[in-house]
């Protein structure tokens, strides 16, 4: 279920154009289906939850290699994933209201990453977890980057991705180290067995580190408020709510097994205070509501941080506890500010006055709102800074922790600091969005919101207040995880009241200290001028950036000066330096080497040599395609000569392939290279070429000689027909046993003709079509051999080459198809079929130029590419939903013999007998259409295309044929 679940979202994501364009706005609503659901499975998971129990769903994917899609919900994972569907539902309808047109991209994106984060919080494989946080990341950037022409979008979002990518990369070698060390990926198995040992530590605060980068503390911090660049509902989900909270949830899951390795616990509590006294002081001093939130939310996110890294049983509960009271008051704050930005068109808090009597219901709820993040009772959020006082007033005591008074007093006076900033910056958030300020003009509303647009921030106000008075069955339903925390003593439970004692006063003097900084705001901004300005860590990032550009220009000026011979010669050397250089240091080499099978590989061989040598004197373009083919021509008849004939087969059209499509290119550029005489150069070229081939050879036979174990080919040929029923093992590796790669190969083949049309003439598939379609002529009346020759120059016609090809093109097109059918038990297949029908393409075209190949191919190659992969794609999906598995073969006999008897005077001679089908085949079919549609692609930009460039050179602009009747605008125009 949680794996439909998340697909579901990738789905409906996207599909997100399709219900913009219906919809509208109300799509909005419609998408906010799949979140709802969600949660309303989360919520059916509540009586085993509360009852010890866990959810768990594993799904084996690649069962030999031990992959498989594991998910396990426990208390914490449970309570994100009510955070991330249940905001996320409201946060989607609240967007219906907030946009005026739907953006279709931000809403596709919002969903999926509501995907995302579902599987980010409930994966058990490390491996998933990251490939989930790594997805937050790229849909974040781009959600950040809604609209890419502000160049604040574009920065902020390459800002975070950066940040968070390098937290994340940091994150994989721990999760990976890790995993090697413990011997499994997954993660409760892990928690569970609570490893020790250095490379365990190593790995613990690697993944550390990437939990702070994802949460913005100290000195990462510094990418959130730029992320603030993004619409309001976005930066109240992903900022707020969702994935700055992806960093807690790891540390609150690793802190169990993990606080206690060396280095974690100063970590998360040092860089914990800081980041909360230094989010409160920055926000203080922001006049954007929504900048003064976002430093809110780092001073926030460096206070839960410390409390669920701390490793204590009262402070897990208190840090839990507050991440779910951050999530409540900081979405719902964002979305006030939202709603205050749509209606008075600024969020600008030194313009805004006397909201509050325009907009009561708002003011209330953000008060509500602003009082939970202050911490002032009877809200949530007061119920969870008490525990959090009680957890640190702990600490004097040790608590099992070690540490030492000093230090405990020391840290809670930092906390009561950054409580006493958050109440003062709270009070500036309301004071400024909604209070009447004296000598300044009500701000003008626009329009009053609707009662759709206030339902989210309404909602989320008030469970802040109704959990103030739940702290009880909050206790409860945390009590599972808090009995995971092996570090001190038990928790009391949260709770409105608990007599007068040390974190009541604690609390009471934070909430004063905050509001005598309010009351004297203006002195404190005083201060705060007066302070030596120092380079903050956003700058310090800005220059890091500065330098590694400046150093990547130098760099590149240095070895990438244009010449492609240069840059291969550096690319090779390193190359022969580095396996050479390890092979001469090898304790022993193979005793026996066997050069040669027979002598006629020899011979092949050295001809193949000689003709690759020889291009160094070659001058001639033509001469130099000519003579690199007879080496690759040389290649195939090694193939062959070793018993490959599959490969000699493909090696032969590959390469008469190439050897075409270089000529069609060589037309447009001189005869020779250069007419200077031949550079001494060239015999250091010829050295480094040799030295490589001696390199490859001398790595070919160590390798060859050191196998210890059975090959991986061993058996193969059986598996071949008994798995995928055929006897062209070659084939069935292609279409059957590693299709995955040909279908990442496949995608390969239709980008890079996508690419060579678009990138030789920047017009489209269709326009490039036209000139030649308008250049068809009808045959004369005498006819012709070709009917696209009727518009040629005679004497640029060759009789004999026409009527050649039209023999051998229908008889290309036989042979193509035979290949295609016969390649899963001969040799052939999809690639060499497609090859030789793009190579009869390729003739008609070179025979009677883009017109005759309009004749042979009149379809835009973009279809054919599509609807191969369209058939290779749906061809392995396609088993999945009959119960089989993807890429599944199926074979079915069909004996024909009887339908296809012919009666000689010899007897009875049956044309086709029991004909054997594979399911695979269809996928050989893709891989044929696909192949055809790249050499019609590429025929067509290099041969066609370059016709329609010189056609276009040749033919003078038209002019008019007098000037007295043409207007000035239109003489201008035609000069």
């Amino acid at each position: 279920m949680l794996l439909s679940l998340v697909i579901a979202h990738f789905v409906v994501a996207a599909l997100g154009s399709v219900w913009g364009r219906l919809l509208g706005r109300n799509a909005f609503v419609l998408v906010a289906i799949v979140p709802a659901v969600t949660f309303a499975w989360a919520l059916a998971l509540a009586p085993g939850m509360l009852a010890g129990g866990s959810y768990v769903e594993v799904i084996n994917w690649i069962p030999t290699l031990k992959v498989a899609l594991a998910f396990h919900v426990g208390i914490v994972g449970w309570l994100m994933t009510l955070v991330v569907s249940g905001i996320g539902t409201l946060i989607l309808l609240y967007c219906r209201w907030y946009f005026t047109q739907v953006p279709v991209r931000t809403l596709g994106l919002l969903v999926a990453f509501a995907g995302a984060m579902l599987g980010l919080v409930t994966a058990d494989d490390l491996v998933m977890l990251y490939a989930f946080w790594e997805m937050t990341t790229v849909f974040s950037y781009l959600l950040i980057g809604h609209d890419s022409s502000r160049r604040a979008n574009r920065a902020a979002a390459m800002t975070a991705l950066i940040v968070t990518t390098a937290g994340g990369l940091a994150m994989l070698v721990g999760i990976v180290t890790l995993g090697l060390t413990t011997g499994t990926f997954r993660l409760q198995a892990i928690l569970a067995a609570a490893p020790t040992g250095a490379a365990v530590t190593a790995a613990a605060l690697l993944m550390l580190v990437g939990a702070l980068t994802k949460s913005a503390m100290a000195p990462f911090h510094f990418w959130l408020p730029g992320a603030m660049a993004a619409p309001t509902p976005v930066s109240a989900y992903l900022h707020a709510a969702t994935m700055v909270k992806a960093g807690v949830y790891l540390v609150a899951v690793l802190a169990p097994a993990f606080a206690t390795v060396a280095g974690w616990r100063e970590a998360v509590t040092v860089l914990g205070a800081i980041t909360l006294i230094l989010g409160g002081w920055r926000a203080l001093r922001q006049n954007d509501l929504k900048l003064l939130l976002a430093y809110g939310t780092v001073s926030q996110l460096g206070f839960i941080t410390l409390l669920v890294g701390l490793g204590t049983k009262a402070a897990a509960q208190a840090g839990l506890a507050m991440l779910l009271a951050h999530a409540l008051f900081k979405a719902t704050l964002f979305l006030t500010v939202g709603v205050i930005d749509h209606a008075t068109g600024t969020r600008d808090l030194t313009k805004l006055s006397g909201l509050r009597s325009r907009m009561p219901l708002l003011a209330v709820v953000a008060g509500l709102a602003a009082a939970s993040m202050a911490g002032v009772p009877p809200l949530f959020g007061f119920v969870a800074k008490e525990g959090a006082l009680v957890a640190l007033v702990r600490l004097v005591g040790g608590d099992g922790t070690g540490m030492l008074p000093a230090q405990a007093v020391l840290l809670i006076a930092a906390i009561v600091a950054g409580s006493a900033l958050t109440m003062a910056y709270s009070l500036r958030f309301w004071w400024g969005a909604f209070a009447a300020k004296p000598r300044r003009r009500p701000t003008e509303v626009n329009h009053a919101p609707e009662a759709g647009f206030l339902l989210a921030p309404v909602l989320l106000g008030t469970l802040s207040l109704a959990l103030g008075f739940l702290g009880g069955p909050v206790s409860d339903v945390l009590a599972r995880y808090v009995a995971t925390v092996p570090t001190g003593a038990d928790a009391y439970g949260l709770s409105l009241w608990h007599g007068v004692n040390a974190p009541l006063l604690l609390s009471l003097a934070a909430l004063a200290l905050g509001a005598l900084l309010f009351r004297f705001r203006a002195d404190v901004a005083r201060i705060q001028g007066t302070f030596p300005s120092v380079t903050a860590a956003d700058e310090t990032y800005r220059r890091i950036m500065r330098f590694t550009d400046n150093l990547a220009v130098e760099v590149t000026a240095r070895t990438q000066r244009g010449s492609l011979s240069a840059i291969l010669s550096v690319i090779l050397a390193v190359f022969v330096v580095g396996v050479a250089g390890t092979l001469l240091f090898l304790p022993a080499w193979p005793e026996q080497i066997r050069p040669w099978d027979s002598l006629g590989q020899l011979a092949v061989a050295a001809v193949t040599c000689i003709a690759a040598i020889n291009l160094m004197w070659v001058r001639g373009r033509v001469r130099a395609v000519l003579t690199a083919g007879a080496t690759g021509y040389g290649t195939a008849l090694l193939f062959l000569l070793h018993g490959a004939p599959d490969l000699a087969l493909t090696q032969v059209l590959v390469e008469t392939t190439s050897v075409l499509l270089f000529l069609l290119v060589l037309r447009s550029l001189p005869k020779f290279f250069t007419d200077r005489p031949l550079q001494s150069s060239r015999w250091s070229r010829l050295l480094l070429a040799l030295s490589v081939a001696a390199t490859v050879s001398a790595a070919i036979v160590v390798a060859a000689n050191g196998r210890r174990h059975e090959p991986a080919s061993a058996g193969l040929e059986t598996m071949a027909y008994e798995f995928g029923f055929g006897r062209n093992v070659v084939n069935v590796i292609l279409v059957d046993t590693r299709a995955w790669d040909t279908i990442g190969e496949l995608t390969v083949l239709v980008v890079a003709a996508t690419g060579v049309a678009s990138l030789i003439f920047l017009r489209s598939r269709v326009t490039g079509r036209r000139h030649a379609v308008r250049r068809r002529v009808e045959p004369t009346a005498g006819g012709t051999w070709l009917r696209g020759t009727g518009g040629l120059n005679p004497g640029a016609r060759s009789l004999i080459f026409e009527v050649t090809t039209r023999l051998l093109f229908g008889l290309m097109m036989i042979v193509s198809i035979y290949l295609l059918i016969a390649g899963h038990n001969l040799p052939g297949g999809g690639f060499a079929g497609g090859l030789v029908a793009g190579l009869a393409l390729v003739v008609r075209y070179l025979a009677a130029g883009a017109a005759e190949l309009e004749e042979a191919a009149p379809i835009d190659a973009g279809r054919l590419l599509g609807a191969g992969l369209f058939i290779a794609v749906g061809t392995a999906l396609a088993p999945a939903f009959f119960g089989g598995r993807i890429f599944q073969s199926y074979d079915v006999h069909a004996n024909i013999g009887a339908l296809t008897d012919i009666g000689t005077p010899w007897g009875t001679i049956n044309l086709f007998g029991d004909l054997h089908l594979v399911s695979s085949t269809a996928f050989d079919i893709g891989v044929y259409l696909i192949v055809i549609g790249m050499v019609l692609d590429v025929v067509r930009s290099l041969g066609a295309g370059i016709d329609q460039q010189a056609a276009e050179q040749r033919t003078p602009l038209p002019r008019p044929e007098s000037t007295t009747a043409v207007p000035a605008s239109a003489r201008t125009g035609a000069r």
